[in-house]
């Protein structure tokens, strides 16, 4: 009797290893070249190179493309570069993942057994484990707080910890459009912890530590750094999926983002982005933040006011579900297969779900110790929340996946607050 594929038990089963060195060094040359990083016009300046032996490289995790930078920086290094769990599914992924020794992970899952293993496994042979702290790519141009339980990782192991911080990557590609912008990146490395920093520090002072070294807005950096970035036709594309909100009349969901502007169907309050990523308002009438990145610091404030306001506060969307199935890959390019439908609710009490899945009634409830964000695997119009350590992505019907995400941040911040806001962001909070 032939034996049932189970490719999640596969790679459960899988040994890790450093990198070989062919396909890593084929990685690097075409990583140098226009086919992948050149294009971007890499800046990278080393101010420590990586030391032998076992060690972690850290970075801002800024864009999809980030990876080519961090191989480029690290070189001659070979580095294990941790990659979100559902891309080993990818039809047209997964070969490439497992041939350059990339790792998997599930961000923001309370338990990564497998993650772990992977990691322990490389160390052991002196590797250099890559990841980002902040467990996924920018949302919205900046940093967001690192995972708890980072400080006690590296704190545990007390290897060296080098770090990448990354400036432009957002800007050339990120999760509102796969447009890319081509202009500059620039990325320095250098050593941020040694053994010796580990073994003095708390756990919550290592990561104090990393969240004020990634600190950092890319819309703001450009003010400055006035780098022009091309194929801006359809800069504004998308980009009402994170400013869903008219800052003028206060409407939700209304806002349209075509081409190279943004406006409210309900007010006609709006701007044009120019290739510097500058909001330019329509008239003297419109009211628009200063970027994306204050646009989402307006609708967080709002959040904030709305549950805190109201004890018996309730969002509901009804939503498409998805997931990873085990006997075959999934195709370009989706990152998970349909599997059935139902309502997802925010409330004070946690996060809910009411429906089918494979044909049968599925439901579960979260509280706020065991979630405290979600996951965008590739855009802002749909995210994934590992349950009971399954991967599960939700679709909803209305663009309103970034909101739901600050919902149920701000709903953790408010009950239990293990996933703590910036320092900078505490004006937010106040007499709300």
């Amino acid at each position: 009797m032939k034996k049932e594929k189970d490719l999640h038990a596969e790679l459960a089963k899988k040994k890790f290893k450093v990198p070989h060195w062919l396909p890593y060094g084929i990685y690097h040359i075409v990583g140098r070249t226009h086919l992948l990083g050149q294009k971007y016009h890499p800046h990278i300046e080393i101010k420590d190179k990586i030391a032998p032996g076992p060690c972690f490289y850290i970075f801002n995790h800024q864009s999809r493309r980030d990876h080519t930078f961090i191989e480029r920086a690290a070189w001659p290094r070979r580095v294990n570069i941790l990659c979100e769990y559902n891309e080993f599914f990818r039809s047209h992924l997964h070969f490439a993942l497992r041939m350059n020794g990339i790792l998997p992970k599930k961000p923001y899952a309370m338990v990564d057994i497998l993650g772990m293993r992977a990691m322990n496994q490389v160390l052991k042979q002196g590797g250099c484990i890559a990841f980002s702290p902040e467990g996924t790519s920018s949302i919205f141009g900046c940093n967001q707080p690192i995972c708890t339980g980072t400080g006690r990782l590296l704190k545990f192991y007390k290897y060296p910890v080098y770090c990448a911080y990354i400036r432009g990557s957002y800007l050339t590609n990120n999760k509102i459009s796969e447009i890319d912008h081509y202009g500059e990146v620039y990325l320095t490395q250098y050593l941020l912890f040694s053994p010796e920093d580990l073994a003095k520090l708390t756990p919550e002072e290592i990561e104090d530590k990393i969240n004020e070294a990634f600190h950092h807005d890319d819309y703001e950096w450009n003010k400055t750094a006035r780098v022009k970035y091309k194929n801006v036709n359809e800069i504004c594309k998308n980009l009402n999926d994170i400013c869903y909100k008219c800052p003028k009349c206060g409407e939700e969901l209304h806002m349209i983002a075509e081409k190279n502007y943004i406006k409210c169907e309900k007010c006609g309050n709006g701007a044009y982005m120019n290739e510097y990523f500058d909001f330019i308002p329509f008239d003297d009438t419109c009211v628009i933040p200063e970027s994306p990145v204050k646009w989402m610091e307006f609708e967080r404030v709002s959040v904030i006011k709305e549950i805190r306001k109201d004890p018996e506060y309730s969002y509901k969307e009804h939503m498409n579900i998805g997931y990873l199935p085990k006997d075959h890959w999934v195709k370009k390019p989706a990152t998970g297969e349909p599997c059935g439908e139902g309502e997802f609710t925010v409330d004070h009490k946690g996060v809910h779900f009411v429906g089918t899945r494979l044909g049968e009634p599925w439901s579960f409830d979260m509280d706020y110790k065991s979630i405290y964000t979600v996951n965008n695997p590739v855009n802002e119009r749909y995210f994934a929340i590992y349950v009971n350590g399954e991967y599960i992505e939700f679709i909803p019907d209305h663009p309103n996946a970034v909101k739901i995400a600050i919902l149920i941040e701000e709903m953790h911040r408010l009950h239990v607050n293990d996933w703590k806001a910036f320092p900078w962001w505490s004006w937010m909070y106040e007499e709300k």
